[in-house]
């Protein structure tokens, strides 16, 4: 899996993100402003604080944070599968 490489952020709850294998693109995360622990969003200046976390994942905070991969993957439109035949194969085996 491609390592999240910088993240940015944009105006009106969007982020940009680029990848080690040069994947880079924009995710609207507006629909979780004010919903459980992204409440504090409602300031945007704790929206701007994004960064990414000593584990690789994007992160605002010690309570907020999302996986990088599954913004991969809406960044690229790819299913997990895509990435990780391995699990298509074991779909099939336990179907």
């Amino acid at each position: 899996m491609p390592k999240l490489i910088e993240v940015k952020p944009l105006e009106n709850y969007r982020i940009w993100v680029k990848y080690s294998d040069g994947v880079e693109g924009v995710v609207d995360l507006s629909e979780l402003v004010g919903k459980g622990v992204f409440a504090v969003w409602n300031d945007y200046r704790e929206f701007q604080k994004v960064h990414i976390g000593p584990s690789g994942e994007i992160s605002w905070s010690d309570d907020i944070d999302l996986c990088s991969d599954a913004i991969y993957l809406k960044v690229t439109g790819k299913k997990p599968e895509d990435l990780f035949p391995k699990l298509r194969e074991l779909a099939i085996h336990h179907a």
